[in-house]
């Protein structure tokens, strides 16, 4: 339902209420002038913990593996996977994928609003990779320009002509969040 702010309204809820507003397309579409009005600029930045001295008493790499991916659907992602990295400058054997839904195309869409799927993403990544350094294991998120290869590679979609990952549960309605690398053991899906 669309909310009236005086001589404003907002379209939240509305459905396609916001299809010709010019306020909603700024939102959606425009990179903000200052990047400090940005909430990705604000947790990219966020400075990574350290990582406990003694590692945890793990299950299994799969049950791992499993509460993993729970965890990252707790949080908010749609789709959670893990992929074997074959990266050699880093020591990090493992990938772990985290997909969440996007309205509007993170990539063209650089407005505050268009941004959200991103806010989201970098959240689940912080979080996951703040858990992954409490169990005594390495972790780092990672913009990754093969993220979308690798999300295919953990069986979380496919990409289609563009090289965009088209998944099962969402459509190409998804934003691929960073790449949290890390040594936890895990088992790669796909």
């Amino acid at each position: 339902m669309p909310m009236k702010l005086g001589p404003i309204t907002l379209p939240f809820g509305g459905g396609e209420s916001h299809k010709d507003d010019p306020f909603w397309d700024f939102f959606i579409k425009n990179a903000p002038v200052d990047i400090e009005n940005s909430a990705v600029a604000m947790m990219d930045r966020a400075p990574e913990g350290n990582i406990f001295p003694t590692k945890a008493e793990l299950h299994t790499p799969e049950i791992t593996s499993s509460l993993v991916k729970e965890l990252g659907i707790y949080l908010g992602a749609d789709i959670v996977g893990v992929a074997r990295l074959q990266s050699e400058e880093h020591d990090y054997p493992f990938g772990i994928i985290t997909v969440v839904k996007a309205d509007y195309d993170t990539k063209t869409h650089q407005g505050i609003g268009g941004q959200v799927p991103t806010q989201n993403g970098l959240y689940v990544t912080f979080v996951m990779t703040a858990w992954i350094k409490e169990l005594g294991y390495r972790s780092n998120a990672v913009w990754d320009d093969d993220a979308e290869k690798l999300a295919a590679q953990a069986g979380l979609g496919t990409l289609n002509a563009q090289g965009r990952l088209v998944t099962p549960q969402l459509g190409p309605k998804v934003h691929v969040a960073k790449v949290i690398r890390t040594d936890l053991p895990l088992a790669a899906d796909g």
